[in-house]
Formats: structure tokens, sequence, C-alpha cells
């Protein structure tokens, strides 16, 4: 711009929006017997009014109100104080950076009107300057071409046969077109009839074939020249703008590939995620399952891992997956996930043909093909320690090549599944242990004790959650009576459940000794400030039932109150106070109750009234209206009531603790007589 307006040989001007001059050069502004500092900021009317040129005033408002109205360039003379004549050309522009609407003024000395000597020379210096203008548009990378007034290519344009290798003959007319890119020819042709039709500019990308057999991007621009109402000729520009399209879609490239990164992270890191909350190897297989689906649109995920042995692999697919023909096989059976954990390393096959010279032609291959809708498979080794685990293992319903940056993230998630699926099998072996042992611990049967009906039940938090301290137990005395204990040992795992295993029978030890309940708990807070840790917290009741009298002798350390069924009075829990929990040195109380016959004394866990959404207190009041509307057969049945309570206190609750319950009742039958 800035050669344009200090060397063009021609007038050259810039209006804005309001007409008033943004830009001109010295040739112009010379036109108008300015300078160009007079020129800025003032309209070409008012400038040629001040002069005391009105009639050239008028015309120029003239011409400029034509191009804004129309859109089209219009042209025009003009003649200086000095006689000089300057052919007047107006078009419209868009100025690129604001896309605000601008008039183009260019002027040329019009050498044609001169005499004589000095019209030859005014000829000559016309002649030159035209030159020095086509100079400065190729120095400008644009090439300037011409066409008639119906579109057809009347003269000449050595620049673009340079480029397109044409000759003469093919280029004229519409011959320019046959160079253009097949796929840009019809769309092309079309705006430039449109153009030439509607006498509107021509602006259109697109792609030339150059001598080299290449194809290059190019822009063209092209202006109607107007007399009066008709078109006189087509002058446009045609601009090489190869580097440009390349370095934008070489940044829309890059914006796509950090965009995918960027995603494959958040992606990983969700992983990461969810990985940490999996506690078992079908939860880790199943957020492996989701990140595949997601983040590569695999179709098929599942996990192969190595026995203890290191002889066979056995498969966990993810939920709601199909089959595979076999679930488990021997480290060298030809299978692509077998293949990976053998040399350490990813492989790929992107459709069954690959598959099939990885594997060796195996037939094996073929079963795969038949038997699922497979097509493509990535799996990748797991390794701990130094040494693989197994595998992760991807599917594609369709062949499907994965790219470098996919086997990136790939990699790194069969690493995060490595750490994953260590840290479920470690769990899912403590877990099997502590169920191992509480199963142990728990009674197999309650006995059987005369004018007595003893039910339990016990329903674990959840397969996720690690083994609790609750227990229960119910014995029989030498005395006839019948002693029953339920308690909860705070903590998870085998830890929890040692201590359990400890207190229960330490009171079993105690009660055969001195039966009655406070006691057994004062003896059990000897022997657990001794034995347990300070930070072990152990809750219990304990009772001891006459079956004759129906007297029940009670003592709680620190536990839930009881409750009491009733047929006819209504349930109620039992009117005491609980003690502090075991091992903390205190009196312990003792409490007697008679129960009647066919009232049920129901001693449960906290896991059965107490949850994330539901308070203790909340809990213990819902527990008697539940029991409240029992039904009499469910009352008269121990086993029956224990079942009811479980199920109309979790209904519409997440259970997130064990549930344990322990019943007595007497029956209705006068034990008595039968003694």
């Amino acid at each position: 711009m800035q050669s344009l307006l200090t060397d063009s040989p021609v007038g050259f001007a810039l209006l804005d929006s309001d007409d008033a001059f943004s830009t001109v050069n010295q040739r112009l502004a010379a036109v108008l017997d300015r300078t160009p500092a007079e020129c800025l900021g003032r309209t070409p009317g008012d400038l040629l009014e001040e002069s005391g040129e009105r009639a050239a005033a008028a015309d120029h408002r003239a011409c400029l109100a034509s191009v804004r109205e129309d859109g089209h360039a219009v042209r025009d003379r003009h003649r200086t104080r000095s006689g000089q004549l300057w052919d007047l050309t107006w078009f419209p522009v868009t100025e690129p950076d604001t896309g605000d609407s601008c008039v183009a003024l260019i002027a040329v000395h019009d050498a044609g009107r001169g005499a004589g000597h000095d019209g030859a020379r005014v000829g000559a210096a016309a002649h030159r300057d035209e030159q020095r203008l086509r100079a400065l548009l190729h120095a400008g990378n644009q090439i300037v071409w011409t066409a008639g007034p119906g579109g057809d290519v009347l003269e000449d344009c050595p620049q673009w046969r340079a480029i397109t290798g044409q000759d003469l003959d093919r280029y004229l007319g519409r011959g320019w077109l046959e160079a253009l890119h097949p796929d840009d020819r019809a769309r092309v042709e079309r705006a430039w009839d449109d153009a030439v039709l509607d006498v509107t500019p021509f602006d259109a990308m697109f792609r030339v074939r150059t001598c080299s057999g290449g194809y290059g991007h190019y822009r063209a621009r092209a202006h109607p020249i107007m007399d009066g109402s008709r078109t006189t000729e087509w002058v446009g520009t045609l601009v090489d703008i190869t580097n440009e399209r390349e370095a934008d879609e070489l940044r829309q490239r890059l914006n796509q590939q950090l965009s995918e990164a960027a995603m494959r992270t958040a992606r990983l890191q969700k992983a990461t995620s969810d990985l940490a909350e999996a506690l078992t190897a079908d939860e880790v297989v199943n957020a492996m399952s989701e990140i595949g689906r997601s983040g590569v649109g695999a179709d098929h995920t599942c996990v192969v891992l190595m026995d203890r042995a290191r002889l066979r692999l056995r498969t966990i697919a993810a939920e709601h997956a199909h089959q595979l023909p076999r679930s488990a096989f021997p480290t060298d059976h030809p299978d692509i996930a077998a293949r990976a954990i053998a040399d350490r390393l990813p492989r790929l096959a992107a459709d069954p043909a690959e598959l099939s010279e990885l594997l060796d032609g195996a037939p094996e291959v073929d079963e795969l093909v038949r038997s699922t809708p497979e097509r493509a498979w990535v799996a990748l080794p797991m390794m701990a320690a130094g040494h693989p685990i197994g595998a992760l293992r991807f599917a594609f319903s369709s062949p499907r090549r994965v790219t470098d940056e996919e086997r990136v993230f790939l990699e790194a998630l069969a690493g995060q599944c490595a750490l994953a699926i260590g840290r479920a099998v470690l769990y899912e072996q403590e877990h099997s242990t502590a169920v191992e042992l509480q199963r142990s611990l728990l009674p197999e049967e309650l006995p059987e004790v005369r004018g007595v009906r003893l039910a339990a039940y016990y329903r674990s938090g959840s397969q996720n959650v690690q083994v609790g301290g609750d227990w229960y137990d119910a014995f029989p005395l030498p005395d006839g009576r019948v002693a029953g204990v339920l308690g909860d040992v705070m903590g998870k795992g085998i830890q929890a459940a040692a201590g359990m295993s400890r207190i229960r029978n330490a009171l079993r030890a105690l009660a055969f000794s001195m039966p009655e309940p406070a006691d057994v708990l004062t003896g059990l807070d000897r022997m657990f400030s001794a034995t347990e840790g300070m930070d072990q917290v152990t809750t219990l009741v304990y009772f001891v039932l006459d079956p004759v009298t129906g007297q029940l002798d009670l003592s709680n350390a620190g536990h839930l109150p009881p409750l009491v069924v009733a047929g006819s009075a209504g349930p109620s829990l039992l009117d005491t106070d609980p003690d502090t929990p075991l091992g903390v040195s205190s009196a312990r109380g003792h409490h007697k109750f008679f129960v009647q016959p066919g009232n049920t004394v129901v001693l449960y866990s906290d896991g059965l009234v107490e949850n994330r959404k539901r308070s203790v207190d909340s809990g213990l009041d819902e527990l008697v209206d539940v029991a409240s509307s029992a039904p009499p057969e469910v009352v008269g049945d121990s086993q029956q009531m224990l079942e009811y309570l479980v199920e109309s206190m979790l209904d519409g609750y997440e259970q997130d603790d064990d549930v344990t319950l322990l019943a007595v009742q007497l029956p209705v039958i006068d034990s008595v007589s039968e003694r």
C-alpha cells in the first residue's frame, strides 16, 4: 500500500463511508490542486467547491452516489485548471480489517487529448505510467487480467499462461477455465456467469493446474468498468494464495491435533479418576470400556490376565459385551493379546488380513471373525514391576487403523489399567479372606432352645465394600437360660474381623463362668483394654433370657436400643440409656424386663437405620413405624419379621453398610406346662 501511494504513476485514493479521503497519493491530490494532507478528511466535492469548480464538484458527488447505490464501477473525466484531462474510475471496495464499505478512486492522465509534440510526449509518459503500474502490481504478486463485457477473455495475459502452460488460443474466451481443478471448475464458472449477468463484483478462490502438473491456490477478483449503464469491460487481478492456504491448513491441522490432544488428556485424567474408584477387576474393565468407546471408538473392551502360574490367560469382558470364542487359553494360544504379552509390545491389526499375518495364518483368526463382529484390534501389554500381568484389548466392528496419537493415548491408558488391576487383585484377595473369616465367626445355625424361637439375618453392605465388624451369637447356658449378643466392631477388613473374633470368644468364655450381663461386659472391658487398641471402638448388646419366666436381663455397651414387637401393645424401643462402648472404663448397667408370650425382641446393627440420607434418630423413628405396619402373620414369625424389617427399611435407600439382626421370641404356647 505504501508503494502504491508513493510510487504509483496514477492517482489513487480511498474514500471512507462519509465519502471523505482516508488515503490519497500525491498524484491524485495534484489533480485537485491540493496536497495529500489538505485532502485527508475532506470530500472531493467540498474541495472542488472551495476552488470554485462547482460543476466538477457536482459530477464527483453524482459518481460517488452512483457507486454507493448500484455497487458498480463508474467512469468519468476531470479537467484540471491547467487543462489536463484525467480519466477517473470509481469502484466499491471493502476494507479488509474492518469490513467497512469504501470507494476507491483511480485517475489516469488522458494523453490522447494533448496536441502536437506535447501530446506525443504526454502519450509516451502515459505508456510508461501504465508499464510502471503493471510492474508494481506484478511485484505485489498480482496478475492483471481483462475480459470483454460478456465475460470472454479477449486479451492475452502472459503471466497466466506462464503458470498454466496454456497457449494463447486455449486461454482466450472461456478457455482459462480448463486450467482449473475439476472439482472447482463448475463452481467458479457459475460464479463468473452470475457476476457478468448481474454486473456485480467477482471474487472466487480456486485451484489452478500448473505447468509442473500440481495445483496452486489462487484468488481472482474482478470489477466491471461502466460507461453509464453499459459494461465496457472487466478488469481483475489474480493472486497466488498457495502459501496462505497451506499455512491455514497447517494451522487447522495443528489446532485439531491440539484439540484432540487436550481431549485425550482430559479423558486420561477421567480414566485415572474412574479407576481410582474401581475396586474389582470387573469395575476396572467397565471403566476401560467407557473410556475406550469415547476415546478411540472401540466397540469391545476386555482385559486378559495371567494366572499365578503364568501358564494360562483368562478374559474379563465388559458388561454387555459379545462372547469371545474362548474365555481362557494357554499363553501360547494364537491371540493378539497373548502375542502382546509375549512380546511385551503393543500389537495392532487394522483388519482380519493383518491379524492373520500377525498370527501366522492361524485358523483361530477365521473362527474369531466368524463368531464375533470384530474387524480390527489393538492389544497393549500391562506391566507391573517390569513383568507382564496381562493385556488391555480393544476391538472395532469395522477395519480401522490406529493413529500414532491414539496409540500413545492407549499405551498410557494401559499403564493406568495395570495399576488399577493390581489394586483390584489385592483387594479381591483381601476381601475374600475377610469374608471367609467373618463367615467362620458367625454361627452356621442358631441353637434350638425349648420355649424360645431364635432368628438371625445378615446382609453384606456390598461386594465392593470391605468386610465390616458386625456379628451376632446365641447359645444356651447351663442353667437353662439362653444368651444372645449382637455387636459392631468399628472398621473394615481383616483387622475388624479379627477383633470381632477375639471379643466373641472372650464373651462366650465369660458367659459360662459368670453369665449375668453386667459381669460379662465388665470382664470384656478388662480384656479389651489389654488386647485391643485405643482406636478400636466396639459396641454390643448382650442379654440373657429365661424361657420359663420371660425375664430378660440386658446390658448395652453403647449400642442401639433393642426393638420390642408386641402384637397388641404395638412396637417400641427398650427404654434404656446405653453405657459406654467396650474398653471405656465405667460401671456397667443391668436392665431387667419381662417378655410376654408372642412378643419378639430384635437386636440390630446401625446399617438397618442409618445411611447417607437418613440419620440415626430418623431411622429409629422409622423403624418403629415400619414394625407397627407389619401384618399379623409376619409378627408371629420371627424370621419373617426380620426379613420384613430389612426390606422395608432399605426400600428406596442405597445400602452402604452391613445389616445384621438377631431376634428372640417367646411363643404364645404355654412353655411352662410343656416343661
